[in-house]
């Protein structure tokens, strides 16, 4: 089931990404912050509240079209703020990465609320 995947991904993700946190305070070099409160936030939090969506409501997440929106997620989940990060760490020239994920978390959030008004009950 789709909600069980991104509720896993998203524990993985929000432990990676105190660990960066952690990381990035005893260094005390907060560069890569914007990166990772992205990391936390889309990749973290709003998985996991995808993936309970689904949980709660399993005809939602039966779905084909939640199959694609919880990988498109994750995809770009994990690519957007990496691109934050290599923009950060690089340089503009590599702007392109963090401008498609992105759009592809854009893509992703548009396709669950569309889920969410097929299925919610008003």
């Amino acid at each position: 089931m789709i909600g069980s995947l991104m509720m896993r991904t998203s524990a993985v993700i929000l432990v990676i990404g105190m660990i960066w946190g952690i990381e990035m305070g005893i260094r005390q070099d907060f560069a890569m912050a914007p990166a990772h409160a992205h990391f936390n936030l889309v990749g973290g939090v709003l998985l996991f509240v995808f993936g309970l969506y689904y949980r709660l409501v399993p005809a939602a997440g039966d779905s084909a079209l939640a199959q694609w929106q919880g990988r498109l997620h994750i995809a770009g989940a994990v690519l957007f703020p990496v691109g934050v990060a290599i923009v950060i760490g690089k340089g503009e020239a590599f702007i392109v990465l963090p401008i498609v994920g992105s759009l592809i978390v854009l893509a992703a959030v548009a396709l669950f609320g569309l889920i969410v008004f097929r299925t919610s009950r008003a």
